[in-house]
């Protein structure tokens, strides 16, 4: 949209001219080329794109929507008849873009709100990178329609009998939970209302982390439900569950990430890498809830 309003503030204003067009074989798309009378160089529509220079372009949309629905690497590899090292590049690629098209859905569903937010729920999901011995823990926080507002992935020290097996495997590990949860609230805090409530369960490092990013929001916490079924702990026992939003939106990510399914030998590598994943699925997951609200 923006390079579209560009050429056409251009053309208005006779900066260049239309020239010719090409036909792109990698889409089977036919691109406008244009003339700047100005500097006296050429160039097309798909020059300020995103995908500009890029030879497989066809394979973003298909990477996107198989990553998003609990398919490896290897094997989006093996159904688009490409390589591994393209999957991932085209991961990268696409985790950049996510972000970007995130924030724009996120500022446009608040703008039709026409207020910040006044309820907020958040907790924390925790996964590992290629040991149980090295665990990492993904922050989140949703709004009350399940939209995702921010998620992030850090360190944190194994627990339980795991602990002295990590420490003697792997040496000491640091936590970074609670800056990670301070990063999260000060990029989300813009859309929150400073009357707002924040519901999260009892954890005690979440009272810092609240006081250090907002000022009079409410912070009410709830007892944590034991799960419905054995391995499934986003999914509660009890007939009501007041984190249901949350709770909801987590098991979500675990049946559609397969880098969070509880059984799987797709285990993350490198926790960037995991997070980029994250990234794509709280867009797609953010479009699907918007496409409900209408």
């Amino acid at each position: 949209m923006k390079v579209q309003k560009r050429l056409s503030e251009g053309l208005r204003s006779g900066r260049f001219v239309r020239k010719g067009v090409y036909f792109r074989s990698s889409d089977s798309r036919s691109v406008q080329r244009y003339f700047c009378k100005k500097c006296k160089r050429n160039f097309s529509s798909a020059t300020l794109s995103p995908t500009y220079r890029q030879i497989k372009r066809r394979l973003n949309s298909q990477i996107f929507n198989l990553k998003c629905s609990g398919v490896s690497q290897r094997q989006c590899a093996r159904l688009l008849s490409t390589t591994r090292r393209t999957i991932v590049r085209k991961l990268i690629f696409l985790d950049k873009l996510a972000v970007v098209l995130n924030e724009r859905l996120l500022d446009r569903e608040l703008k039709k709100r026409g207020e910040l937010l006044k309820y907020v729920q958040f907790d924390e999901m925790e996964s590992f990178e290629h040991s149980k011995c090295k665990p990492l823990s993904i922050p989140l926080a949703v709004t009350s329609e399940r939209f995702i507002l921010g998620i992030g992935v850090c360190s944190m020290p194994a627990k339980g009998l795991l602990a002295s097996i990590s420490r003697k495997k792997y040496g000491f590990r640091p936590d970074h939970r609670s800056e990670a949860l301070v990063d999260l609230f000060t990029r989300i805090r813009h859309r929150i209302s400073p009357k707002a409530e924040l519901l999260s369960d009892e954890c005690p490092r979440y009272p810092k982390a609240i006081r250090e990013c907002f000022d009079s929001v409410t912070h009410r916490t709830t007892k944590g439900l034991r799960g419905c079924i054995v391995g499934q702990g986003e999914l509660k026992k009890a007939g009501f569950d007041p984190l249901f939003a949350l709770n909801h939106t987590a098991a979500m990510l675990r049946a559609h990430v397969n880098r969070l399914f509880r059984k799987t030998w797709c285990t993350t590598k490198k926790p960037d890498r995991l997070l980029a994943h994250l990234n794509l699925y709280v867009l797609y997951h953010n479009r699907r809830i918007a496409c409900q609200l209408r």
